[in-house]
């Protein structure tokens, strides 16, 4: 995109801010209620501690589950974040897995390594899949559309034995970075409920960031895992393309190359769980991640970069420098090592392929295609038609999704050619850079949550995080600090592909210095 149409689009943006920041400030001052702080010491424990006391009889599953069922049940009503709940038969499960355990002759060896997540509470964002619970994403049915098998990432979690306790709330089609949808309503930051938790996993997050779930499953097509995760002060890891399967997954792209840029992934509260659930959520057949190989901080590159370089992002403001400073300059003190600026030839350009890449994928269910995504079943123009007199039930995104592919088919197909081997010369350049021995330091957003719905004018700034979807490089959100006015701020950390635990093992490191995740108060 040539320079001129990016400062037109900075100047729309800004015109959309001027409307809606005194609309959204005054939608805010309906809402001064605080989310309590949780109290209970089992909800600050990792998951890894607490299978570890489960399997070792220091504490039963029932009461970890029951702990996190009246934690739910506490904070939902503030946060309105779970879709439908699954708690009585998350406490039989659990009451079977403690008779298991007591009846059971088997080691707690022998236990950890058939059971890694043995009796441990976990939530799902409502697109995976959990049979028999909620699956609408959403959309508004005249009946309850339920999942009739669990995805592939949540059998395996249970496998592992891992129990959900709920579904949480998203966009409509997981079309949006906020979480409000015509059927569950808005979804609130526990740090400030005026603002938004992100999306398009923000039920996830901001229960996980109350202490009402302790590890959930999210997804990721351009940041709707790691946005909310920053948002709310927490961990979530998009991993290397492929890693995780994406079966039972809804909405999904029948394209063979979707999977190389969607993702799904896990979002803890503490770092040491990331490796755990990766480890436990791997397809079979999915590439090599050395998860258990030590990482040697000192022998690693660190390099960081502010944005992408384009004019239409909105540049970080002082809270997320702020971070990115502090990050850096702990690597310094602690290990001598320098963070180095990673200057990549036409990185300005990623920002506009990622979106033109997304936004052209073909064959993904939306409102204007039949039930399997194939083919396009409604005209646009009667469903914008009634979205512009508040007559349809779908998201604004959800409605101007096809224009916006229509607009971009319009454009010359040789220039977008000519950004696809651009994008190839770039990854070229990056895999160079990074080899197996680096990572990036990388804003996942220019500010903290802001307040619900100005989403619409700060959008393109969903830039910071879909071009690591593109370039199907793993990233790590890691809360690094809280703002005066008490909202986390955090950044991403970015490897070559394949390089997984070189994010998680900084990610970890970053919050023994920094402290992670803090409690909303």
């Amino acid at each position: 995109m040539h320079a001129a149409l990016q400062w037109l689009l900075r100047i729309v943006i800004s015109s959309l801010a001027i409307i809606l920041d005194p609309l959204t400030y005054l939608y805010s001052l309906t809402n001064n209620k605080k989310c309590p702080p949780p109290t209970n010491p089992i909800l600050f424990k990792s998951a890894t501690k607490l299978a570890a006391m489960i399997r070792n009889k220091e504490i039963s599953s029932e009461v970890v589950v029951t702990a996190y069922i009246e934690r739910c049940k506490e904070v939902n009503a503030y946060l309105n974040a779970i879709v439908e709940p699954r708690y009585d038969v998350a406490i039989r499960e659990a009451q079977s897995i403690d008779k298991m355990i007591r009846s059971n002759e088997r080691s707690a060896e022998m236990l950890e390594k058939e059971f890694p997540l043995l009796g441990v509470p976990m939530t799902v964002k409502e697109s995976l899949g959990v049979e028999g619970m909620s699956n609408n994403v959403g959309y508004v049915y005249s009946y309850r559309n339920r999942a009739t098998k669990d995805a592939e990432i949540v059998r395996l979690a249970r496998a592992a034995g891992a129990i959900p306790i709920a579904v949480t709330n998203t966009p409509q089609f997981c079309m949006n970075w906020e979480t409000f949808n015509n059927v569950t309503g808005v979804t609130r930051n526990p740090y400030n409920l005026k603002c938004t938790p992100g999306g398009s996993s923000g039920g996830e997050s901001a229960l996980i960031a109350a202490a009402a779930s302790v590890i959930g499953l999210g997804s990721d097509l351009a940041g709707s895992l790691r946005l909310p995760a920053m948002f709310t002060g927490i961990f979530g890891h998009k991993p290397t393309p492929r890693l995780l399967s994406i079966e039972g997954h809804w909405p999904y792209g029948l394209n063979h190359d979707f999977e190389d840029y969607f993702a799904v992934g896990p979002i803890t509260r503490y770092a040491e769980d990331l490796p755990l659930l990766l480890k436990v959520l791997k397809r079979p057949n999915g590439p090599e991640v050395p998860f258990d190989k030590p990482v040697d901080i000192t022998r690693l590159k660190f390099y960081y970069m502010e944005s992408d370089g384009s004019y239409a992002l909105n540049k970080i403001g002082p809270d997320v420098r702020k971070a990115m400073d502090k990050a850096k300059a702990y690597i310094k003190s602690a290990f001598n090592l320098n963070v180095r600026k990673l200057q990549i030839k036409n990185m300005h350009h990623m920002c506009e392929i990622s979106g033109r890449i997304i936004v052209r994928l073909n064959h993904v269910p939306n409102i204007y295609t039949d039930p399997k995504g194939r083919s396009i079943s409604k005209s646009m123009w009667p469903e914008l038609l009634k979205k512009m007199v508040g007559m349809s039930n779908d998201s604004l995104f959800s409605v101007t999704y096809r224009p916006a592919q229509q607009l971009l088919d319009i454009l010359p197909e040789g220039y977008f050619e000519e950004l696809l081997k651009t994008l190839e010369q770039i990854k070229e350049d990056i895999k160079k850079e990074l080899s197996d021995d680096a990572v990036l330091l990388f804003p996942t957003y220019p500010e903290p949550a802001h307040l619900h719905y100005r989403v619409f004018y700060k959008v393109i700034d969903s830039g910071y995080l879909s071009i690591f979807n593109v370039l199907g490089l793993p990233s790590t959100n890691c809360p690094i600090s809280l703002t005066d006015k008490g909202l986390p701020v955090g950044i991403q950390i970015v490897a070559n592909k394949y390089q997984d635990h070189l994010t998680l093992a900084v990610a970890k490191q970053f919050e023994r210095a920094f402290g992670g995740w803090v409690p909303p108060k």
